[in-house]
């Protein structure tokens, strides 16, 4: 397959929302390129603090979000990177399933969860963890620390809701319209 057979296969204006594999790229760049600025700054001290309440730090999470599963012996790391990948391929191909551009919102959190997910997978295939590093606290209160991946993943899982709670206003308004 050449290359004008594979844009036209991934890019073309019949193929839903797959031009926002940018955007998926584009996270991925900008989640390991932090993660190193922060192994080359940070790995070796204790933190910077940039604000009161917030800190960048580096972490070595080897189980999934918030932990779960760090001490779960290795296991974790193949099955995550499976998972992840697994469900990578599902949301490529579900963006090739969306109709623009009455589905913009749900092509933007599809394409950010993507990312989020492809920049941790990296992670997990290069180190067998996951670097986090930004660290949010206030007093005694203290979040969990996460990466650019991790925020990508949550605002896309936002923009998820979002596009349900449209799509059903659009389906609403189609029952409206029959009856």
């Amino acid at each position: 397959m050449n290359n004008t057979s594979l844009s036209k296969v991934w890019f073309a204006a019949t193929r839903g929302a797959s031009n926002w594999l940018w955007l998926s790229a584009f996270v991925v760049l900008l989640d390991q390129t932090t993660k190193a600025l922060v192994v080359s700054a940070v790995k070796f001290k204790n933190s910077i603090e940039l604000l009161p309440f917030l800190r960048i730090v580096y972490l070595e999470n080897e189980g999934a979000a918030f932990s779960i599963l760090h001490d779960a012996g290795g296991w974790q790391r193949w099955f995550l990177i499976s998972l992840a990948l697994i469900v990578s391929v599902m949301l490529m191909l579900w963006l090739r399933r969306i109709r623009i551009p009455e589905q913009t919102v749900l092509a933007v959190g599809v394409a950010l969860v993507l990312g989020g997910a492809l920049g941790n997978v990296i992670d997990r295939v290069w180190h067998s963890y996951v670097i986090d590093f930004i660290y949010l606290h206030w007093k005694d209160w203290y979040f969990p620390a996460f990466n650019i991946a991790d925020s990508a993943i949550s605002v896309g899982a936002v923009g998820l809701l979002i596009d349900a709670f449209q799509e059903s206003g659009r389906e609403e308004k189609k029952l409206k319209g029959k009856a």
